[in-house]
C-alpha cells in the first residue's frame, strides 16, 4: 500500500487506470479523457485509497476492494488491528504511580524508646489524662529543646506553664478549650467562642467564617507574633506571608507558554486537629503542649449543630475539629501544614522544568512548550500528591490557559509580565472620572464607611503592577472634591 495520491497518473499511455479496477481503458491519445476519468471518477476515490499495483487491484475483487476502501481488512506489512483508514492512532501514555515514601522506622523506633512509658502512678501536672491500664499519662517530658532554640520559641511543657506564659488563669485556659463540655465542644453558639457567619462563594455554594470573639483571639493572636510569625513556609508559598503578595505570585509565571491552575477544596476544613498538634511537635513542643496548643487554634461545631436532625450537607467539611476561616492563626497554620505538599510540588515540577507557587489553596504551574506536551503524565501525578497529602484538587476548577489567551493569575495579567486587566483599570478610571463630575456620594454603591480609602487602596493595586496607569489614577483622585 502507497500513501494518498491526487490522480491516476502523469500520462494515458497506461493500460489500465492504476487505482481501481474500475475497467477504465484510455482511448486513443486524447489527454482530455484521461484527465475527465480522473477528475469525475478515480481521482476523488484515489485521495481517499490508493494501490501501487494495477494487477493487485484485479486479484482484489469487488469485494476485496469494498473491505479496504471501508478499511476493514489489514493492511500488509501492519499487525492486526492496525489497519482501516488513514487516521493517525492516538498515543496512550501509561499511567505513571509514584513510589511511596520511605519513612525512617529506626529513627521513630529510637524517638518512641527515648521517651519512655508515658504512664505514671501519681498526677504530676492538672489536667494530665488518665492511662488506659490506671495511672495517669504524663505526656509533658518529650519536649526538643534543640528544635525550639532553632527558631527562638518560648518553653512550656504543660497547661500551667502555658497559661503562665499566655498570662491567663489555668481555669480560663481550660475553658477556652472547652475542657469542662461534653466531647469537648461548645453546647450552642452563646457557649462557643466563635461567631459563625455564612457567606456565598463566587463559584457557587457558602463557606462558614468563624471569628473567634475577643479573649480567645488575644490568645491565638500571642501564639502568632510568639510562635508561627518565626517560623518560616516554604518558598513557593506566598499567600498571608510578610514580604510576598499576589504580585510575587505571578511574577513567577510572566512570559511563559502554558499556565496550569489548581484550585484545593475546603482547604482550611482540610486541616484537622491532629495535623495542627503534629505542627507544633514538629517545632519541639511536647505533646501534651501540642495538644493544648491545637485545641486553642482549632474550631469544632456546637453540638446543636453538629447533631442536628436532618443534617444540613454545607455543614459537612465542618463537623470535626479544624481549622477556622477567621482565626488570625489560621493563615499560617495553613501554610504549615502545607509545606509537605509544596515541598514535593515544587520538586516535581521543577523535574518538568516547570514553576510553582501556591496562593492560599490556588496551586499555579508554567511552563515552555516540552512542558505543555507533558501535562498527560504530569496532571495525574499532581492529583496523586495532593490526595497522599490529604488534601483534595476541585476537579471543576482546573484551568489549562496558552499564551495565545489571556493568562491570569491571581487576578493579575502574566503574558508578558504582571500587569492590570485591562478591565479593572477601565472600571477604576470610570469611576474616579464619575467622582469628578457628579461627586463620590453617588458612586459609593457598596456602602463602604471610608469610600476615600477604598479608592485609594485600588488605586495602590494598580500602582503596584502597572506604576503608569497607577500614577494616572492618582492624578484623577486628586481632583476629587469630597464635598460634594
Amino acid at each position: 500500500m502507497t500513501g494518498i495520491t491526487d490522480g491516476c497518473g502523469d500520462t494515458p499511455q497506461k493500460k489500465h487506470c492504476p487505482h481501481f479496477a474500475c475497467g477504465y481503458v484510455p482511448s486513443g491519445d486524447d489527454p482530455r479523457a484521461h484527465i475527465r476519468h480522473r477528475n469525475e471518477l478515480c481521482g476523488p476515490l484515489a485521495t481517499i485509497f490508493h494501490v501501487s499495483n494495477a494487477t493487485e487491484t484485479w486479484r482484489m475483487g469487488l469485494f476485496g476492494w469494498l473491505r479496504r476502501l471501508f478499511g476493514n481488512e489489514e493492511q500488509e506489512g501492519q499487525p492486526p488491528g492496525a489497519a482501516g483508514s488513514g487516521r493517525r492512532r492516538q498515543r496512550k501514555h501509561r499511567r505513571v504511580k509514584l513510589a511511596p515514601l520511605r519513612y525512617d522506622l529506626v529513627r521513630r523506633k529510637l524517638a518512641r524508646a527515648a521517651a519512655g512509658n508515658a504512664t505514671v502512678t501519681v498526677r504530676d501536672y492538672r489536667f494530665a489524662r488518665p492511662g488506659i491500664h490506671g495511672g495517669w499519662l504524663d505526656l509533658s517530658q518529650d519536649l526538643d529543646e534543640g528544635r525550639l532554640e532553632r527558631f527562638q520559641l518560648p518553653r512550656f511543657r504543660q497547661p500551667e506553664e502555658l497559661a503562665r506564659w499566655l498570662e491567663i488563669p489555668l481555669g480560663q485556659l481550660a475553658w477556652l478549650v472547652h475542657r469542662f463540655d461534653d466531647d469537648q465542644r461548645p453546647a450552642d453558639e452563646q457557649s462557643a467562642h466563635y461567631v459563625y457567619r455564612w457567606i456565598k462563594k463566587r463559584s457557587g455554594g457558602v463557606r462558614l467564617i468563624e471569628a473567634p470573639k475577643k479573649k480567645l483571639k488575644r490568645v491565638q493572636r500571642v501564639i502568632l507574633d510568639e510562635i508561627l510569625d518565626r517560623v518560616p513556609p516554604h518558598p513557593a508559598a506566598h499567600g498571608f506571608v510578610a514580604g510576598r503578595s499576589i504580585r510575587t505570585n505571578a511574577a513567577s509565571h510572566a512570559g511563559q507558554r502554558v499556565v496550569v491552575k489548581l484550585d484545593l477544596e475546603n482547604f482550611y476544613p482540610s486541616v484537622s486537629l491532629n495535623r495542627v498538634a503534629a505542627i507544633f511537635r514538629s517545632l519541639g513542643y511536647s505533646r501534651e503542649a501540642a495538644i493544648w496548643l491545637g485545641r486553642l487554634t482549632t474550631a469544632a461545631l456546637p453540638a446543636r449543630l453538629a447533631l442536628e436532625n436532618p443534617p444540613n450537607p454545607a455543614l459537612h467539611p465542618y463537623r470535626g475539629r479544624r481549622l477556622p476561616q477567621g482565626a488570625p492563626t489560621s493563615p499560617a497554620l495553613a501554610n504549615l501544614s502545607a509545606f509537605p505538599l509544596d515541598l514535593r510540588l515544587s520538586g516535581m515540577a521543577r523535574s518538568f522544568g516547570a514553576q510553582y507557587t501556591r496562593y492560599a489553596d490556588d496551586l499555579t504551574f508554567s511552563g515552555d512548550e516540552r512542558f505543555l506536551r507533558s501535562l498527560a503524565v504530569f496532571l495525574p501525578l499532581v492529583g496523586q500528591i495532593v490526595r497522599s497529602e490529604g488534601f483534595t484538587l476541585h476537579k471543576s476548577k482546573r484551568k489549562v490557559i496558552r499564551n495565545s489567551q489571556r493568562q491570569t493569575v491571581t487576578g493579575v495579567v502574566v503574558n508578558t509580565r504582571p500587569n492590570i486587566a485591562r478591565r479593572d483599570y477601565d472600571t477604576i478610571k470610570a469611576i474616579l472620572t464619575n467622582c469628578i463630575r457628579r461627586g463620590p456620594s453617588t458612586q459609593n454603591h457598596a456602602r463602604h464607611e471610608s469610600f476615600a480609602a477604598h479608592l485609594r487602596g485600588r488605586i495602590a493595586h494598580v500602582a503596584q503592577l502597572n506604576p503608569a496607569r497607577g500614577a494616572k489614577l492618582l492624578a484623577l483622585y486628586a481632583q476629587i472634591d469630597w464635598n460634594k
